[in-house]
């Protein structure tokens, strides 16, 4: 299994994009993603790199594996 690496904010966008996410509104610096069925919205920052502790709660609160983005980031 391939290992976590920080990536720029507009890829993990995409990718949760991919998934059925659909961006809600901006505050600031954090871009709001919401999704039917998904209790709580997705707040990405808009950073350069998202760290990894990041990358890793957002796919805890989407309910998504961490095989299945893995597979989205490589299909982009």
């Amino acid at each position: 299994m391939a290992a976590l690496r920080p990536v720029p904010y507009t890829t993990l966008a995409a990718v949760f994009e991919r998934e059925g996410f659909v961006f809600n509104r901006q505050r600031g610096d954090h871009l709001i993603y919401t999704k039917a069925g998904v209790a709580r919205p997705l707040v990405i920052p808009a950073y350069h790199e998202v760290p990894v502790f990041i990358i890793k709660n957002l796919l805890r609160s989407a309910g998504m594996s961490r095989e299945r983005y893995l597979d989205l980031l490589q299909s982009l």
